[in-house]
């Protein structure tokens, strides 16, 4: 199926509290932002938010739009960045195309504490229950066997001088399923929930029927000026759904917001001092000629996103010209005539990951990474997370790129303990321009306690997604744009330069099996077991407790003599 044919949605929100000045005066300023984007040849929907209020990095001054539960949180555990997603389906880039803000299949949470916790794994583990208490998840399952502490591949993203990486705990649990008790309360944070503005968007029969769907919550601090001199804490609440438009169109790939969520927009958040909805209408060649979006927008934007340069149509929702002729905006897009294989370009970089081998004992676990980069070579930092019940032979480990032996420039190794914590490898590659690179290596399957089994252990084992980080060279010249400008899934990650842009892509979760005894032999020994018992218990009990009694022989009555006296006139022995 052609990727034009696939929605992506993103919703997101982000809330700032502020304390002003060296003098620690505090600057009473609140603001909540939000902006929407929705695609066009890949039809999609994206929402985003701001909001600030006054605050330190101590603690809060007031919780006028940032949730008081995150406030109370993040100060209780001395908490400098958290990011935590939940997400349900994989994100096929080749497909859909590079995603703004990518998560792993499951639940992902990394935190950066400040120096000055002492006892961070027990921070780690409070933190981990009371985040899962919050967003109604199983994240009350992170523990010591699927924590790690890279070294390199997750960097602060807000204002930190934060290097040492003692102070950083990541975890993910593939197996996570994300339904609407994980929704209810990601969007109860918002500052007018999903009673107005983009959020009324979000019903959740419709999001949950999707391809892909992914939300998540970014809490970092920031500065509010160009001096540093206000520090603030900004908190972003993302949501990523992907729809197939093609089969809920009836093979048409036209699209509009009531198709899709069955509501339109009626009104922006009151709270809200940006609301803006993005319809990206980039095209290569004479697609433009072809698209329609209707109604006209008011404005039309144009930004470098990813290396490439986009064109949206912009709706401001807090325009009140936007209402004048109907009461609701519901964005719709059409093409003028059928159109048919509409391929997204390849990104520039992508990887898939696979397990090989046969058998039960041991395996092999490969990943491939593409540079589709004509002429451009760059580092790739790849983060492996094996649990420990795969033994990694570190010694098979090999690099190849075109035929040849690519040796890391850094490798960071930290081995497995047995049921304690897991594999960690980190790895600084080289990726040729053009070039495909396969990285393998062995591993031996363990044999497991019986308690240690899932309920459903023939269903498999899950292997958490390798992690890629790399700045990309842009294939355009991107320029420094003004935040109040430019779309919010877009400041995330910033363009440090005009040559590269940061991307952190996820490749697929594994599923291992591994040597599991016949769980069907205790049960065949119970029944067993208990039949003979039954019947050997059943008659001795019933011999032990039954009253005997002896019935003397009854002579009968006039009936029976009557009848003998006949049968003895006949000749007929008697009765």
């Amino acid at each position: 199926m052609a990727s034009g044919s696939r929605w992506w949605v993103g919703l997101g929100r982000s809330g700032l509290e502020e304390n002003g000045g060296v003098q620690g005066a505090a600057v009473a300023v609140a603001a909540f932002r939000a902006g929407a984007l929705v695609g066009g040849r890949s039809p999609g929907f994206a929402a985003r938010g701001a909001a600030a209020q006054p605050a330190s990095l101590r603690g809060f001054s007031h919780y006028r739009l940032f949730p008081k539960a995150l406030g109370q949180l993040i100060s209780k555990y001395s908490v400098r960045e958290l990011h935590l997603s939940l997400t349900q389906g994989f994100w096929r880039t080749r497909s859909w195309g590079q995603p703004y803000l990518q998560a792993p299949a499951g639940a992902e949470l990394w935190v950066w504490f400040q120096d000055s916790v002492t006892d961070l794994d027990k921070a780690w583990k409070d933190l981990s229950n009371i985040l899962s208490g919050i967003f109604c998840a199983s994240l009350n399952f992170i523990d010591s066997t699927n924590t790690v502490t890279p070294t390199a591949s997750f960097k602060p993203l807000g204002l930190a001088n934060v290097t040492d990486h003692r102070f950083l705990r990541y975890a993910v649990l593939p197996r996570e399923v994300v339904c609407t008790e994980n929704l209810t309360p990601w969007k109860k944070l918002l500052p007018c929930s999903s009673k107005a503005g983009l959020a009324v968007l979000l019903k959740a029969e419709r999001l949950f029927h999707s391809s892909y769907h992914s939300q998540a919550v970014h809490i970092r601090p920031i500065c509010r000026d160009a001096s540093c001199l206000t520090v603030s804490w900004e908190l972003r609440q993302t949501l990523t759904v992907v729809f197939d438009s093609f089969a809920s169109g009836h093979g048409k790939k036209d699209w509009s917001l009531f198709k899709i969520f069955s509501r339109t927009l009626t009104e922006a958040c009151p709270l809200a001092s940006q609301s803006k909805v993005y319809v990206d209408i980039s095209s290569r060649g004479q697609e433009k000629e072809l698209l329609e979006v209707s109604p006209a927008p008011l404005s039309v934007h144009e930004a470098s996103v990813q290396g490439e340069r986009r064109t949206y149509a912009v709706y401001d929702l807090l325009n009140p010209l936007l209402f004048n002729s109907s009461r609701s905006l519901n964005v719709q897009l059409k093409w003028k005539r059928p159109q048919d294989g509409l391929d997204l370009p390849a990104p520039v970089l992508h990887a898939q990951r696979y397990v090989s081998g046969y058998g039960l004992q041991t395996g092999e676990i490969s990943t491939l990474i593409y540079n589709t980069h004509p002429y451009r070579a760059f580092p790739v930092l790849l983060l492996e997370t094996v649990p420990w019940y795969l033994r990694l032979y570190i010694h098979t480990l090999t690099i190849i790129t075109k035929g040849k032996e690519n040796k890391p420039s850094y490798i960071h190794y930290q081995p497995a303990q047995d049921r304690r914590r897991p594999h960690l490898l980190e790895m600084l590659i080289q990726l040729p321009a053009n070039s495909v690179t396969k990285i393998t290596i062995q591993f031996e399957r363990a044999l497991l306690k019986w308690t240690e089994y899932t309920p459903d252990p023939n269903h498999g084992f899950y292997v958490s997604s390798s992690v890629l980080s790399s700045l990309v060279p842009s294939v355009i010249a991107m320029k420094d744009e003004e935040e109040e400008l430019s779309p919010l899934f877009a400041s995330l990650f910033p363009s440090s330069d005009g040559s590269s842009y940061f991307v952190r892509l996820y490749t697929e979760p594994l599923l291992v099996n591994l040597p599991t005894p016949d769980f069907s032999m205790p049960y065949n020994v119970i029944c067993l077991t208990c039949t003979v018992v039954a019947v050997c218990y059943g008659s001795f009990y019933n011999l032990l407790t039954r009253t005997f009694q002896v019935e003397e022989p009854n002579r009968g009555g006039l009936a029976k003599r009557l009848a003998n006296i006949i049968r003895k006139i006949r000749g007929v022995p008697p009765l």
